[in-house]
């Protein structure tokens, strides 16, 4: 990222970002005490301060004594339901749970999203709206925008906000022929004694979605060093920064702008368990998808102003309770919605066979399923169904996400593959993961030679980092075999984090 013009004489980008921020900031900043990392070192974690009673023998503090409680997630790509095969976490009902939680004990409660808030799939506009309805309903006080925000167009994501009257700030995302900002640059809001400014970034790399010639992305720099001292001389006495930046570049602008107080991380970020200081403030790293939140603690004095800030990130496990309203509204919602993609897909199939052609009896390749390899091969597809990837489907049924493209890919067979899964009309022969998924398609079965090895890459292909965070090939794999070794050792147990 490239500092304004004016910095550009010093020998150095930070300090003449410093340099110049500090002149103008001198008075905001006189009288302000420093910001301390609880626990600490200047740039190691920053773990959340802790009440040294427990939590339900302390009284509820007002509002005026006490800190401000951040709950952040980022890259929430649409999930509204638990997500993740080894632990299923996440959801708009555990995140409502944690926010009532909080604010049972903390009236200074805070929601903040990055950004990425929007479904990956291009048809998936209902569930969109669905997702700026839920965030208004957990109470969110401030959120950015992310690329996948913008992937239905600038007016699809407008006419929602006016809608919903979601708070949506982004400092850097400009309308190409103006030069104004598309959204407000920075929000105020007064929460306790303190005064809370918010601002949001966008990464010149985004992809602007079908606006894209009607918009520009300025620099995110020259935007954060104008929009911290516009903050600042408006009497922010805290400045939240909603980053869709990703990690290198949340902290460059973290380490090169003074005055910001709490830096949430947002764009393909890995996932720490406590905040990090960076410069003058504390990042939270929260990973995607809303299976983890963060949480930061920030202590105030008497003018309001940050004297110490601590974050942690907290799994969004089956542990945690599911808000009842929220979770009705949310299996309202995918019951419907699945219901939707279900009649999509069988439109499509019957389009795409009526305008197949061609000789019917040319063979084609396709795949069998496991009843049919069973033919044969009767005690492997025996060992099979004692496993967890023959109910794979079920867990989606369950779920309601049967009909979800994101989550169907990995718990069928050749999911929209020619001759795989097209519809759940094919689940009763290629629902969950089967004999094919490992060997190949069966017509390509050649029975004078060995199996195809199981590699790793193709359990790599659904057990990512995100779906499957404590998957290790050579200690899973072996659950699997059809002949498994002797002593096999269990399965290492579910990961746990501290939960609150």
């Amino acid at each position: 990222m490239t500092p304004p013009p004016a910095f550009r004489t010093s020998s150095s980008p930070r300090a003449r970002v410093i340099a110049l921020l500090g002149a103008a900031l001198l008075i905001a900043f006189a009288l302000e005490p420093p910001v301390r990392a609880s626990s600490a070192t200047a740039s190691g974690p920053v773990p959340s301060p802790r009440p040294s009673a427990p939590a339900d023998a302390l009284a509820r503090p007002s509002a005026a004594a006490a800190p401000l409680i951040v709950l952040s997630t980022s890259d929430v790509k649409g999930k509204s339901s638990p997500c993740g095969c080894h632990t299923p976490k996440g959801g708009l009902a555990r995140r409502a749970a944690l926010a009532d939680s909080v604010r049972a004990t903390n009236p200074n409660l805070i929601v903040v999203d990055t950004g990425g808030y929007f479904p990956e799939e291009a048809d998936y506009e209902a569930a969109a709206v669905f997702m700026l309805e839920s965030m208004m309903s957990l109470g969110t006080d401030a959120a950015g925008v992310g690329e996948s925000d913008l992937r239905y167009g600038l007016g699809f994501l407008r006419a929602g906000l006016a809608r919903t009257k979601l708070p949506v700030t982004c400092a850097n995302l400009l309308d190409a022929t103006t030069g104004r900002p598309v959204f407000p640059p920075f929000l105020l809001k007064t929460v306790g004694r303190a005064k809370v400014g918010f601002f949001a970034l966008l990464a010149p790399s985004a992809d602007l979605g079908p606006s894209r010639d009607s918009l520009r992305v300025a620099d995110p720099l020259e935007s954060a060093y104008r929009t911290v001292a516009a903050l600042r001389e408006r009497g922010a006495t805290v400045v939240v920064l909603l980053s869709d930046l990703g990690k290198i570049d949340s902290e460059e602008v973290a380490n090169s702008i003074p005055g910001i107080t709490l830096v949430i991380a947002g764009h393909k970020i890995p996932l720490f368990p406590e905040g990090r200081r960076v410069g003058g403030a504390v990042v939270v790293y929260g990973g995607e998808q809303s299976q983890y939140a963060g949480l930061a603690t920030i202590p105030l004095d008497a003018a309001g102003r940050a004297t110490a800030v601590g974050a942690e990130t907290v799994m969004l496990g089956p542990e945690r309770r599911e808000e009842p309203a929220m979770l009705s509204r949310v299996r309202t919602f995918e019951t419907a919605f699945n219901e939707e993609l279900k009649q999509r897909e069988r439109q499509e199939a019957l389009r795409a066979v009526a305008g197949e052609g061609g000789d019917d009896d040319e063979p084609r390749d396709r795949y069998l399923g496991a009843e049919v390899c069973g033919r044969c091969h009767g005690a492997e597809l025996a060992q099979w169904k004692t496993t967890a990837h023959a109910r794979a489907w079920a867990t989606l049924v369950e779920q309601h996400a049967e009909a979800r493209t994101d989550c169907v890919r990995c718990h069928v067979l050749g999911f929209r593959q020619p001759g795989g899964f097209q519809t759940d009309d094919d689940a009763p022969r290629l629902a969950n993961v089967q004999c094919e998924s490992c060997h190949g398609m069966g017509t390509q079965h050649d029975a004078t030679r060995p199996a195809a090895k199981l590699t790793e890459a193709t359990c790599r292909r659904c057990h990512d980092d995100t779906s499957s965070p404590a998957f290790t090939f050579d200690v899973y794999q072996p659950h699997i075999l059809h002949r498994a070794p002797a002593n096999l050792p269990p399965l290492p147990p579910k990961p746990k984090m501290a939960m609150h």
